[in-house]
């Protein structure tokens, strides 16, 4: 008689299982399948050789298997043959996921990072109960609820400082140039903006940068437009590079603040009628009081490409940066019972003129799909290749192209190129540049007064920067004298930028961040040109 091992009643119990898997899910796929019998018989052979995959497997492999692992990878395996955008999301992932795009979630609300053993403030959410209690930038958490708060882990920062609204913690905290003091806050919902910044770059020049579009995106959009019309803003800046997208219906919803005329925004088809649908603007909403500049880099994809196709199509603005990712692919997400979920592709989308601007693929080969947007002369070959591409028209007869992401009207490069050291400066985990922002803050607080002064005649005197250096000493961050002097004024930039941030908040920091963005400072010139379309318009 044959001994029976661990193995064999594990694969027995899960032969069982896919057994019964199989004679519940066939009726199902029989009927869903009923017009193609040549479909059900593929399902139903895959199945059972699929079953006897994991028997071989199960019994035969020369140690133990993780069977979560397997069936994830299968799980993810299926889904990337479909294309590069139909996706499986374990469960933990997809509970991050949820959460981002809510826009919301419940705690204290800081931005933060563990520094020297000690929760850091980084920076407080605006509005959030640690704004409200006066955190500030720099503050180190060293109590929680009366434990020492020394060597706590980032996980356990989020299981500690998050809870339901409504409850409290007791934090000591640390500042610098005061004696520790205590308060207590009160848990709220917390929102995740999507919106990094809303602010005047100059006197006339309004700038909102969207991250993603969330299901809060189009609300943030209408608050920072409102902010900066209070600021006197005359023409305006959006940026979505990096914007890889989110809900289609915000996409839409943000498109429409920008058009008065009654057009499409976008379109969709796909295999069901209840996957095609027609956004349509209400001109209402819209505005074309300013000119508008949309900047796009190869990060910009599906949402963002909506928006950036519709003010071209429509031509309401300018489009200007690189040509953006291309995906021109719908996907809607499918609950599973675990907490799990699969992202399908339901639908193509169109532009207004009837772009289809998705990349070719291959199937299963992402790879390949995500490594095209890094190659260096990426802009020359899309150029290169403009005349074989699907040429449309748009509102007011200019040439767009389809195939391939929306072709900036304007092309501007990013051009910078940092040394290495300054790049391991910048990303190190001591995080040196705020920290000496913070401190100089603390110190001359009385002498910064005014942000606009600051922002466009402020400077680092030579003496401040040797004060810096030796602060990097002190961290033991070895300073490469011969490398950071070729990037020396960004390296300034930072830290006048981190000064800004620490003093009047985000978008102080960002506004100082930006006058060293090339390709926001040659976008400027081109309003001229932006302007055109509200005369034709």
């Amino acid at each position: 008689m044959n001994k029976a091992y661990p193995s064999e009643v594990k694969f027995s119990f899960l032969t069982t299982v896919i057994i019964i898997f199989i004679i519940l899910t066939i009726p199902a796929v029989r009927v869903l399948y009923s017009g193609s019998k040549d479909t059900y018989r593929i399902i139903e052979n895959k199945f059972r050789v699929f079953n006897q995959i994991i028997q071989y497997v199960n019994e035969y492999y020369y140690e133990d298997i993780d069977m979560d692992k397997i069936w994830n990878g299968a799980f993810h395996g299926f889904m990337e043959k479909l294309d590069p955008h139909s996706v499986y999301i374990p469960p933990k992932k997809q509970e991050e996921i949820d959460e981002i795009f809510r826009g919301k979630f419940q705690g204290i609300g800081i931005e933060f990072d563990v520094l020297e053993g000690y929760i850091t403030v980084i920076a407080p959410v605006a509005d959030s109960p640690s704004e409200r209690v006066g955190l500030q930038p720099g503050d180190r958490i060293i109590e929680i609820d009366g434990e020492d708060a020394y060597g706590i882990t980032k996980d356990e920062v989020m299981k500690t400082l998050r809870g339901p609204k409504g409850t409290s913690v007791d934090l000591k905290i640390a500042r610098i140039g005061s004696k520790p003091f205590e308060v207590t806050i009160i848990r709220d919902v917390i929102p995740i903006y999507s919106v990094r910044a809303a602010l005047m770059l100059d006197d006339q020049t309004g700038y909102i940068w969207l991250t993603r579009f969330t299901a809060t995106s189009s609300e943030e959009i209408r608050n920072a437009l409102k902010k900066l019309d209070d600021s006197g803003m005359k023409r305006m800046i959006l940026d979505l590079r990096n914007n890889s997208g989110g809900f289609l219906e915000q996409a839409a919803e943000i498109a429409n603040m920008f058009i008065t005329t009654r057009d499409t925004l976008v379109y969709t088809i796909g295999k069901h009628n209840n996957t095609n649908e027609v956004f349509l603007a209400k001109p209402s909403k819209g505005r074309a009081d300013f000119p508008l500049i949309i900047l796009l880099n190869r990060g910009s994809a599906s949402a963002s490409e909506i928006v950036a196709g519709a003010v071209q199509d429509l031509d309401r603005g300018l489009i200007v940066g690189e040509t953006s990712f291309g995906k021109g692919l719908v996907q809607r997400q499918f609950g599973l019972r675990d907490g799990s979920a699969v992202r399908v592709t339901i639908a193509r989308y169109y532009t207004p003129s009837g772009r289809l601007i998705q990349r070719p693929f291959e199937d299963g080969n992402t790879r390949q799909y995500y490594a095209e947007l890094y190659k260096q002369n990426r802009e020359t070959i899309i150029d290169s290749l403009k005349e074989l591409r699907p040429k449309f028209k748009t509102r007011n007869g200019r040439t767009v192209y389809g195939g391939g992401g929306i072709t900036p009207d304007e092309y501007i490069p990013w051009e910078l190129k940092l040394q290495k050291s300054t790049q391991k400066l910048i990303g190190n985990p001591k995080r040196p540049l705020f920290n000496w922002g913070t401190m100089f803050v603390s110190q001359n607080t009385d002498s910064l007064e005014n942000y606009e002064d600051f922002r466009d005649s402020w400077t680092i005197a030579d003496d401040q920067f040797d004060k810096f250096l030796q602060h990097l000493n002190e961290l033991e961050i070895e300073p490469d004298s011969t490398e950071w002097v070729t990037d020396e004024e960004y390296i300034k930039n930072i830290i006048k930028s981190e000064i800004a941030g620490a003093k009047w908040g985000k978008d102080a920091q960002w506004g100082v961040r930006l006058m060293t963005d090339n390709q926001i400072i040659e976008s400027l010139n081109y309003f001229d040109k932006a302007e055109e379309f509200l005369t034709v318009n």
